[in-house]
């Protein structure tokens, strides 16, 4: 039986405040931290930079962390690059990809800043981009992302979970689709791993990229991608760590991932990231969404019960709420329940400004729930919203 009491002694700050916005930074386990702790006391050493003791300590913790990382995934070391975010990562494969004038790029409005901006600057190259918009709940029609389709397609970037609606994309029928027209396809699953189960392999994607510090649990600055054929890239950042040789004005990149990964990464944070990784395996991500689900639907429910509340998403979201309460901006209604409750939501266009516009709205007050969510904090929440009530009549 998941006992999200136990769950819960691992995260301090949350006997404080009721914290909802996870879905733009997750809190990070107490194991988690010791393990970064331990680096700066027991082991602190560069990677790969040296033969002495610290240094052989600190680069086997981290590559055993991407080994963990790629096992959870069930992806492959040597194609997983850790990063410092998913916009990082994005980023990469934005800038290393050998793109020609007149290549096409299929997005959608649902998407993140981090999976939109980067294909829009390739538009001052010669690359065109097709935005595609969803239905009411926030869900793509694959058959939109069909017709949207040229000879001239290269990619389709999408996002795995909106962290507008929290709805899920059927990004595997995606890839599958693209796939037979030889596009190749990025998820973002910022929103996604750790979540929900996500499986590489399964969904096939050519790349998908996600943070550390969301349902990983792991601490900030740190993160993944995923490359499945990385001889398709041409790193774009190059330097310390990314060469195996140079001569007089020629050099020889390292084989993945170690040439996508310039430079001396977060040491400790990739190793607090593996130790979370762990963490989340060992609760179980089936039993972790399931929980998460079950608030945000009753959340969901509840919420949009009362009248002077708007509630957006579909039905079968993952544990991402967002409302707003008619008469009231978004940011007051953030900062009320903080002041009054001590309740932590997000407030604002959450780095999405299209999806905002598409809900035809300035800004939503965003709820998002993790594996140390109680059903005590729904009722705090929705009590507090039923409370503001007073504020609009």
């Amino acid at each position: 039986m998941y006992d999200v009491y136990a769950v819960r002694e691992d995260f301090p700050v949350l006997k404080e405040v009721v914290y909802l916005d996870s879905t733009a930074t997750t809190q990070t386990p107490i194991p988690a931290v010791e393990a970064m702790v331990e680096y700066f006391y027991r082991y602190a050493g560069n990677h790969g930079r040296g033969a002495h003791r610290l240094a052989r300590e600190a680069t086997n913790r981290y590559e055993d962390a991407r080994e963990t990382v790629a096992h959870f995934l069930n992806s492959e070391p040597s194609k997983t690059v850790l990063t410092k975010n998913t916009t990082e990562g994005i980023n990469l494969i934005a800038n290393s990809y050998p793109w020609e004038a007149g290549d096409h790029i299929v997005t959608t409005v649902l998407e993140h800043h981090s999976n939109l901006l980067p294909w829009l600057r390739l538009q001052k190259k010669g690359v065109n981009v097709t935005v595609v918009s969803p239905d009411s709940n926030g869900k793509i029609d694959v058959s939109s992302i069909e017709k949207a389709f040229t000879e001239k397609t290269r990619l389709v970037a999408i996002n795995h979970i909106s962290n507008v609606f929290g709805s899920v994309q059927d990004v595997k029928t995606i890839t599958k689709l693209a796939h037979r027209y030889g596009i190749k396809v990025l998820v973002d699953g910022a929103q996604s791993a750790g979540h929900m189960p996500v499986s590489l392999k399964d969904l096939n994607c050519d790349f998908f990229a996600t943070a550390g510090h969301k349902g990983l649990l792991g601490p900030q600055g740190t993160g993944v991608l995923y490359i499945k054929e990385p001889d398709v890239l041409d790193s774009a950042s190059v330097g310390g760590g990314t060469v195996s040789d140079v001569e007089g004005c020629t050099y020889v990149l390292e084989p993945s991932p170690a040439c996508f990964e310039a430079g001396t990464p977060n040491i400790p944070g990739v190793i607090g990231l593996g130790r979370a990784v762990e963490y989340v395996e060992k609760i179980g991500v089936p039993e972790i969404e399931a929980h998460e689900i079950k608030l945000s639907r009753e959340a969901a429910k509840r919420l949009s019960e009362l009248e002077h509340v708007e509630v957006y998403g579909p039905e079968d979201r993952a544990g991402i709420v967002p409302f707003n309460v008619k008469g009231l901006h978004a940011h007051d209604v953030a900062l009320i329940l903080d002041q009054t409750r001590k309740i932590c939501v997000r407030s604002g266009h959450h780095c999405a400004i299209p999806t905002i516009r598409f809900l035809n709205v300035d800004s939503t007050v965003r709820a998002s729930f993790a594996l140390y969510n109680t059903e005590e904090e729904v009722d705090i929440l929705v009590n507090a919203v039923a409370g503001l009530k007073a504020l609009v009549s």
